[in-house]
């Protein structure tokens, strides 16, 4: 009897032995599983340590839903002491994210390759504009707008998880609500929200000659990768046409998924993958593209990670009056530019502001004076609803119509930037929206309605 149930034992450890084995091998143990326990460390780790929210809450209302049955496998652990958090699923996949101040969090995959003691903090503390409401009163009807913005937070019917809604007119803060313990001084995760920063830092670097978007042969991880590798622009990347495997379909399993949650260097990641199509011919939306992007523009300002930090916050976020701007890198110290930049509601605003003043700050041409032509251009392949880092909101949701030449940032779980020229607007909407709509269309156009003739 003894030898029977040790034979037995030995057969089910072994075929527990073989399923952790099958289960290593298949996607849903390379990719889903690392991603799950990827995504609960990194956004943990900033939404507690960059945005300052209640931990609980920020995984009820950004991560949960996102994992859905695979959440009761996963467990994340918060050092609050030394700002670490470790995301654990049944012991055999584990991740870990690692806060330094002013860089926000990385997921760390190569200790050795990571300088968790490197600090980069602002000088400067963030700026916050005052509620005009004179001005308000004068061109918009105050209570009409009051129930435009509150009609943005949902009901118990309808949650939508809006964290923040501002509305700028004419460069004066007219209205703003926080939501689910938010508020002004938060900063708010933008997802691709970062690619219209992106694509406005490029403008900044064209503006100064640093850089010709449309010049081949100069984007960091494609050189000596052959001649349709070495003929993409960095026009090709922001606009997502560079023509490589980097599918986004954000399921967990798909190569963004792979990218952003389990990979230490997103260039090598990105720039490795097979081409698909020639750079230019074929859209397709994915975050590899603007990673190159960030990369080649980010080793013209210094030869560190603290050097290129000082020098990004010098060229494109302190001229706006930013510093609340944190743009995280990943294991290599390479800026997430596709996705990982926190800023305040008053701060977003202050990246579009440009746009609306033919590309100049305080009277100086921050971006070429056609930048907003190039950026809200529709791309070939892309059905008229993506410019170059930034949307084109009349053709993606004709029902609900905004004022021509509307376009905006946009990113995951419902951020969005509406920059309106013709009423000279810019309306912030950032959430954690999950599996429903957002109604963020009709919020700008609820805000437009109310304008005074």
């Amino acid at each position: 009897m003894k030898r029977i149930l040790v034979w037995t034992g030995g057969i089910l450890g072994a075929v527990i032995v073989a399923a952790v084995v099958a289960l290593n091998l298949s996607p849903y143990g390379r990719i889903y599983i690392p991603a799950g326990t990827g995504i609960t460390a990194k956004q943990i780790c900033s939404l507690v340590f960059v945005s300052g929210l209640e931990p609980g809450r920020a995984s009820a209302m950004y991560i949960d839903p996102l994992l859905g049955d695979a959440g009761s496998i996963m467990s994340a652990d918060i050092d609050t002491e030394n700002r670490i958090v470790r995301a654990n699923a049944l012991g055999l996949w584990r991740q870990t994210a690692v806060w330094r101040e002013g860089l926000g969090c990385t997921l760390v995959h190569q200790p050795r390759l990571f300088d968790a003691d490197l600090t980069v903090p602002w000088g400067q503390e963030p700026e916050y504009f005052d509620l005009d409401t004179t001005h308000r009163d004068a061109s918009f009807d105050g209570e009409a707008l009051d129930a435009a913005v509150d009609a943005a937070f949902g009901d118990d019917d309808d949650p939508r998880n809006t964290m923040a809604v501002a509305v700028f007119h004419h460069g004066r803060l007219i209205a703003e609500r926080y939501g689910n313990g938010a508020d002004r001084t938060t900063r708010l995760h933008g997802w691709s929200m970062t690619k219209s920063a992106i694509a406005t830092l490029a403008g900044v670097l064209q503006q100064q000659g640093r850089i010709d978007i449309t010049e081949p042969g100069i984007v960091a991880g494609l050189e000596g990768r052959g001649p349709e590798a070495e003929a993409t622009t960095l026009e090709h990347l922001m606009r997502m046409t560079g023509g490589r495997a980097v599918a986004e379909l954000n399921n967990g399993t798909d190569p963004n998924s792979d990218m952003l949650m389990t990979e230490p260097d997103m260039v090598a990641f990105s720039s490795s993958r097979d081409r698909l199509h020639p750079p230019g011919e074929y859209w397709q939306y994915m975050s590899g593209d603007t990673i190159l992007a960030t990369a080649t523009m980010q080793r013209l300002m210094g030869d560190t990670l603290e050097e290129q930090t000082a020098a990004m916050r010098a060229e494109l976020f302190e001229p706006l009056g930013i510093y609340s701007a944190i743009l995280e890198p990943d294991n290599s110290g390479t800026f997430q530019g596709s996705s990982y930049l926190y800023m305040t509601a008053h701060d977003w605003a202050r990246l579009l502001m440009p746009y609306l003043d033919e590309g100049r700050v305080n009277g100086e041409q921050f971006v070429p004076q056609n930048w907003i032509d190039v950026v809200s251009a529709p791309t070939d392949g892309s059905g008229g609803v993506y410019g170059m880092g930034f949307w084109i909101p009349n053709v993606r949701i004709p029902d609900v119509r905004l004022p021509d030449a509307t376009f905006n940032a946009q990113g995951f779980q419902g951020q969005y930037g509406y920059v309106i020229p013709e009423h000279d607007l810019i309306i912030i909407r950032m959430g954690a929206t999950n599996f429903r709509q957002t109604r963020a269309q009709e919020l700008a156009a609820s805000v437009v309605a109310t304008m005074r003739q």
